[in-house]
């Protein structure tokens, strides 16, 4: 028997994780298997932000001599700059919900089917949906056939990163990770305040223009020409704008219906009602208000060895059942048999014994038809044998006869047949 590993020499849960996810410092940071695409995101904030401060912020500076407030110009650009790329990574470096896989499938749900006419025992039949109730309403819940589990509501299973993810929302390929339950809020944070970032550029370019065509640049081509970063922020701005702005009302009005990305385009045209809705002030508490659940998983913890459960033995039993209540059938049935030909037997003797006032060839004539009719019975040679010596094999069905209440109505009798061989 293999002795178990000491805990130190066990791998980490991280490390035989069947996800496509990766892992950074040794398991404290999960990101999804597209993660690459998060640096193309960086770059999406951090370059516009550094030619705002470098062309147009830094000229901005003495614009407002009062307070010195030109320098706040820099500072909030810089702020924001921070704090968009910080909800990005919060957003793409932790565990999304992930459900916990299963080693085996759920044995309390698998059932038997009803036997047929022919009493075959049962299928072996497991649920692929199964209803729950969900503030009043049934919500159908399905099996994951990767992760071996039933997924809890609003749960479902990203193709992209292989696993069930609690309240999945989407999946993001801007933050290379799952949008689920434990992440949503700041993925919502992260997707306001950029389109916030957007506005506050686009406002400030626009400015830094208005006050070069108040100055030596009366006209806009001019003002533009002499500040290309200006035109080219103001550009880019106003087409991320669309996206991040637009996803940022889409999303403020999922929250507001307590609705995912995924059961606003699954099910749309269902028209089901939401169980989840709990009106509108509660929906946005539930999202901003609540706190965050923590991670069922311990991806730095070694892995426990886990004795898995045997299989089912209620298969086996059910299908014992049918076949020994059809051994017992056919048994009586061969009972039956040897009993009809035990009686037939003393018929043929009864008759003989009858005709004991008739000649000797007669009688002789019936004891050979007798010996006959016995000989070419393979289960017993000879009828006196029978009578006299009963095999182990007729003790016992006689035994399991006489336990179950069935009596004969041909008792063997033995003194017949030798006083009619004496006779004879």
């Amino acid at each position: 028997m293999a002795q178990p590993q000491p805990q130190s020499q066990r791998q980490r849960v991280y490390e035989a994780w069947k996800g496509n996810n990766r892992f950074f410092f040794g398991g404290r940071l999960i990101f999804g298997p597209d993660a690459k695409s998060l640096l193309f995101s960086v770059a999406l904030i951090f370059v516009p932000v550094a030619v705002f401060c470098a062309f147009v912020a830094r000229n901005l500076r003495h614009q407002f001599p009062a307070y010195n407030a030109g320098y706040a110009i820099l500072a909030v650009a810089i702020v924001l700059a921070i704090y968009v790329l910080s909800l990005l990574f919060i957003t793409a470096a932790q565990d999304p919900g992930i459900v916990p896989r299963a080693s085996h499938p759920p044995e309390e749900e698998f059932h038997y089917d009803n036997l047929s006419l022919a009493d075959t025992p049962g299928r072996l039949v497991f649920p692929r949906v199964k209803d729950v109730m969900v503030n009043g309403v049934p919500v159908k819940v399905k099996y994951c056939e990767t992760c071996m589990v039933f997924r809890p509501p609003r749960c479902s299973h990203c193709s992209i990163c292989n696993n069930c993810v609690e309240r999945f929302d989407h999946h993001c390929p801007w933050v290379g990770q799952c949008i689920g339950k434990r992440n949503y809020r700041y993925f919502f944070l992260f997707v306001s305040s950029a389109s916030i970032l957007c506005i506050y550029v686009f406002a400030m370019s626009a400015l830094y223009i208005k006050i070069l065509m108040d100055g030596d640049y009366p006209t806009v081509w001019k003002a533009l020409k002499h500040s290309p970063a200006s035109l080219a922020l103001l550009i880019y701005c106003f087409i991320c704008l669309w996206f991040v702005g637009g996803l940022t009302g889409f999303h403020t009005y999922l929250i507001s219906t307590n609705q995912t990305t995924y059961e606003n385009f699954r099910y749309r045209a269902d028209g089901r009602p939401n169980a989840y809705d709990r009106g509108c002030m509660n929906n946005f508490l539930e999202v901003f208000y609540t706190k965050v659940p923590p991670s069922k998983h311990k991806f730095r913890e070694p892995i426990q060895e886990e004795a898995r459960a045997p299989p089912a033995n209620r298969a086996v039993e059910r299908e014992e059942e049918p076949v020994g209540a059809r051994t017992k059938v056919e048994d009586d049935l061969d009972i039956g048999g040897d009993l009809l030909k035990i009686s037939q037997r003393h018929n043929y003797d009864g008759i003989d014994i009858e005709m004991g006032g008739g000649d000797r060839n007669s009688r002789n004539e019936a004891v050979s038809n007798s010996k006959l009719i016995s000989k070419t019975d393979a289960q017993a040679p000879t009828v006196e044998d029978e009578v006299q010596h009963p095999s182990r094999g007729e003790r016992s069905r006689s035994s399991d006869l006489a336990s179950e209440g069935i009596t004969t109505s041909a008792p063997v009798s033995q003194p017949a047949f030798p006083f009619r061989r004496e006779a004879l």
